[in-house]
């Protein structure tokens, strides 16, 4: 098989090979090495700094030093005459930036939010599906109790049977209580007396 027919390009270089595919080149990209994590932790505390009142003290401290400086400086120490354009430019500069990083720590909030929810919400469907459990548990303990006698009905039929045993034991007992020595039955001295009619 013959070699593919190369043409150099204008200026010295090779052409590529068309027998062979493309080999993917890198093109040059800003190397990102920095943790979204820590960037964004990075975010949230800039932003709560922001949201304090020592940074809104800071803040105006800054800018009346600023005013005053350039206002009632010597004109050779002033760097900002009146308009105040650089300091327009450095407060747009920073509220430029102070913008998405809170915009950032706000997006890190929502997912920590979502998250809490999802959690929530699981702890939630576990919880009424042990409530359910119990309740069915419960229910089922009623109507097994109304099944088993109570103290009350038990101590009531024995106290029929008992009745029921003195009732049909009774005369047995006495006429044996009578033929015992001495033919009293022990209820009084009069008790073996035979009964006079009136």
């Amino acid at each position: 098989m013959s070699e593919p027919i190369r043409r150099d390009r204008p200026g010295g270089r090779p052409a590529d090979r068309l027998d062979q595919p493309l080999a993917k080149t890198s093109r040059w990209t800003l190397p990102s090495r920095m943790d979204p994590e820590s960037f964004g932790a990075f975010a949230e505390r800039f932003a709560r700094f922001m949201g304090t009142a020592r940074f809104l003290v800071w803040m105006t401290v800054f800018v009346a030093v600023w005013v005053v400086w350039n206002t009632l400086g010597p004109p050779s120490v002033r760097f900002d005459p009146y308009a105040f354009i650089f300091l327009t430019l450095m407060l747009s500069l920073q509220a430029s930036y102070a913008a998405p990083l809170i915009l950032l720590a706000t997006n890190r909030q929502d997912d920590r939010d979502k998250v809490q929810m999802e959690q929530d919400r699981a702890r939630d469907e576990r919880n009424l599906a042990d409530t359910e459990f119990l309740t069915r548990e419960v229910a089922a303990l009623r109507l097994a109790m109304r099944e088993v006698a109570t103290r009350d009905f038990v101590r009531s039929e024995l106290r029929s049977l008992l009745e029921e045993l003195v009732e049909r034991d009774g005369p047995d007992e006495d006429e044996g209580a009578r033929r015992r020595p001495g033919g009293t039955t022990g209820a009084g001295p009069t008790a073996g007396a035979p009964r006079r009619d009136t």
